[in-house]
């Protein structure tokens, strides 16, 4: 059996509950989820070691991290200082990478034994390690996603989105807050640790804010949950 599961389709529902899963396992242990930084506390969790290194540029294209299944380990680019100055930015890559091991890795093949190769996804070939590019959030599986290879790459990014802001948590950080108001969206994206760009994606894709194509102006989605009482 590969290290690298073979591919196969995942739909949101699907990735979200799989970050759920994560995040429920990680409940009454020491690395129990909490914000900000859940993102290393997962990598803590699932014994993932996680190194600052130098990584070369692939096709021209900046290489923000990549993850060596049978070493257990995650590797960021060292040479990105957007990468190290935007603590957002760093867990959203970590995030990535531990939806690639969560999503496409057989953790039980992933010891050291077996030998790192080469998987093809469709028209595309990727290698081991798996190498996270720049990934825009925009993009669902269904655009402009032309090979399996981009399908991972989406996957694992909503994934991500999905560990560091599962719909209860943001429940919690937006009681009594303004969706519409860009310092308490602010003040949100400090209390969870992402990036306000993440932390707008997010909350877009489950309908809770709309915004016009060329404005800033922000305006409450149709599917906005009420605070409880």
């Amino acid at each position: 059996m590969s290290v690298i599961k073979s591919y196969r389709w995942l739909d949101k529902p699907q990735i979200e509950q799989a970050a759920h899963n994560l995040l429920q396992k990680m409940e009454d242990t020491p690395n129990a989820p909490k914000w900000p930084y859940v993102a290393d506390r997962a990598a803590n969790f699932l014994k993932l070691n996680i190194a600052w290194t130098s990584i070369p540029c692939e096709a021209d294209t900046p290489v923000f991290a990549r993850i060596y299944p049978t070493q257990r380990l995650i590797e960021l680019n060292e040479d990105l200082p957007m990468l190290q100055d935007n603590a957002g930015l760093e867990q959203s890559t970590l995030g990535h990478e531990i939806g690639h091991w969560m999503l496409h890795i057989n953790q039980d093949e992933a010891h050291g034994i077996t030998k790192q190769t080469e998987l093809n996804f469709g028209d595309a070939t990727v290698s081991q390690p798996f190498l996270c590019r720049s990934v825009n959030p925009d993009n669902a599986p269904w655009v402009r996603l032309s090979t399996q290879a981009e399908s991972v790459e989406w996957q694992a990014q909503y994934f991500s989105s999905c560990l560091l802001m599962p719909k209860h948590k943001l429940l919690e950080v937006k009681r009594g807050r303004n969706l519409t108001n860009y310092r308490h969206l602010q003040a949100m994206k400090e209390e969870l640790g992402v990036s306000f760009a993440n932390l707008k994606h997010r909350l877009k894709d489950l309908g809770w804010i709309r915004e016009v194509r060329g404005s800033r102006q922000l305006y409450l989605g149709i599917n906005i949950p009420t605070d409880p009482e």
